[in-house]
């Protein structure tokens, strides 16, 4: 365990509590866009499929930015990388504050979604400075702050974009992201001075490249037609910028993701799973939020506001808080192997629930506080089998690789929503049959059940090599075979 004394304690818990308002609010701000959707199109005279640029362009910044921070933050440049973003942020928040027409809020809006790459970022600085304990609390928390914060900040946005426009909601953005950025600088640490590698500016290229093109096909390919020559060609693009990245990252020997990683079970389960898990909570949340504001005379829904669409969300924030605070005495308890099943059972008893069970607005908030259960349950414990099994030095790659995969599940999940929804809507009507819904959550529980069985079998996998503890240090012959049974043991169980 990191020695320290008890004067650094104070400081300790006012970084562990920076790094977590950062998550927070740069998933506040990442809220900005599809509650104001509606709003933003008729302020600006646009159509609702053109005004969703205001989610993607964020979006495609966020996954194109993510991997390339995951690998500064590797190195002695953590708190210089905190301080830029926050800045590009800021700046993103500013323009769209500002913004004459809508062409300057999307391009506020892709300046806003760099911030999305902060939480490798904040999740290596955690694991660099805090003792493990700790470092393994606020890396846990740390994980699923983009959901509490998604769930405070959809209600908040909305009812400040009602009282006082988009404009303001911007303004409001821009307000919490410079005391963000200013108690960022005063709190997070300067690293050590450390002999920097080369940086793979290729690999970050080709990677970009193809996040993006992929995200676009993911996004707008609904809108183009599947078969249309947009979507064609950024398909095509996607697949030649991964031929060429995979073997171009085998090879050299300072790769932006380091993919040996994957041959290990738990780093493999964990990337897995954490895009399962996406896929399937774009499923259950976006469905349950339409749902509830469609009008009960179609045969269902109950024409919820935008505030009361937002206040939905709520639960969200809870169950997920709640779980993460239960996942250490659990892992004490009864080890890890049944951690992840555990919540991706959860996943499926929420779509389930509201299967059975939409007839009333409360059957609503319980089926997103269920999701947030799960959540809380399996975000919060799967940075745990990355970073117990790669160097401190790989923290920012991997746990960017985790993320990235994280960003393409919430758009493969919606991508299938909105084509399952579109498949069940009659001819020259505007919302879907109640079918629609019913199908995209059995697929949801589908996924949640076999994700379930993944993560049981592969959490008893032995690992390939010995771990690695929260120093970068390998672990022990016993400590190792301990980790292979699903024992995440904290430093101080091995005194």
């Amino acid at each position: 365990m990191r020695s320290s004394d008890v004067g650094q304690q104070p400081s300790r818990r006012l970084l562990v509590g920076t790094l977590i308002a950062i998550g927070l609010l740069v998933a506040l701000v990442s809220s900005l866009g599809a509650p104001l959707i509606p709003t933003i199109a008729a302020n600006y005279g646009v159509s609702l499929s053109r005004a969703e640029w205001v989610l993607t362009a964020a979006l495609l910044t966020g996954a194109m930015a993510t991997p390339v921070m995951g690998r500064l933050a590797d190195g002695s440049r953590q708190r210089q990388v905190v301080a830029i973003t926050l800045s590009i942020v800021l700046v993103g928040c500013v323009l769209s504050g500002l913004a004459p027409s809508f062409l300057w809020i999307v391009i506020g809006r892709s300046f806003q979604g760099v911030g999305l790459g902060l939480l490798p970022v904040n999740m290596a600085i955690a694991r660099r400075v805090l003792p493990v304990p700790e470092a393994k609390r606020a890396i846990a928390t740390l994980s699923v702050s983009t959901a509490i914060g998604a769930g405070l900040g959809y209600p908040l946005t909305a009812g400040i974009a009602q009282l006082g426009g988009v404009k303001a909601a911007y303004w409001f953005g821009a307000v919490i992201v410079l005391v963000a950025l200013v108690t960022a600088m005063v709190v997070i640490p300067r690293a050590p001075a450390t002999i920097e590698r080369l940086f793979d500016w290729k690999g970050a290229l080709l990677l970009a490249l193809s996040v993006a093109s992929l995200s676009l096909v993911l996004s707008e390919g609904g809108g183009w037609g599947w078969t249309s020559l947009p979507t064609l060609g950024c398909e095509l693009l996607t697949l030649v910028s991964l031929g060429i990245w995979i073997p171009l990252e085998l090879r050299t020997g300072y790769p932006l993701v380091q993919l040996l990683h994957l041959k290990i079970p738990a780093v493999a389960m964990a990337d897995l799973v954490g895009f399962a898990m996406s896929v399937s909570m774009y499923l259950v949340v976006p469905l349950i939020v339409e749902f509830i504001q469609a009008p009960p005379s179609i045969g269902y829904g109950f024409s919820a506001s935008v505030v009361i669409s937002g206040l939905v969300l709520m639960p969200l924030s809870l169950g997920t808080y709640l779980a993460s605070r239960l996942l250490i005495p659990y892992e004490r308890r009864f080890g890890t192997r049944t951690l992840l099943p555990l919540g991706s059972l959860t996943f499926a008893l929420s779509a389930v629930f509201f299967e059975l069970n939409h007839d009333s607005l409360w059957q609503a908030f319980a089926a997103i506080g269920i999701l947030g259960l799960g959540i809380g349950w399996t975000f919060a414990a799967m940075p745990s089998f990355i970073i117990r099994n790669v160097p401190e030095s790989e923290t920012g790659s991997a746990t960017g690789l985790y993320q990235v995969l994280r960003n393409i599940g919430l758009s493969v999940g919606s991508a299938l929503a909105a084509g399952v929804l579109l498949s069940q809507t009659p001819s020259h009507e505007h919302y879907p049959t109640l079918r629609g819904y019913q199908i995209a959550l059995w697929i949801a529980v589908g996924i949640g059940v076999s994700s379930a069985l993944v993560s049981y079998v592969l959490g008893g996998a032995q690992p390939s090599g010995r771990p690695f503890d929260e120093h970068g240090e390998q672990v022990g012959r016993s400590e190792a075979l301990l980790e292979g049974s699903g024992a995440l043991l904290l430093d101080d169980d091995l005194t």
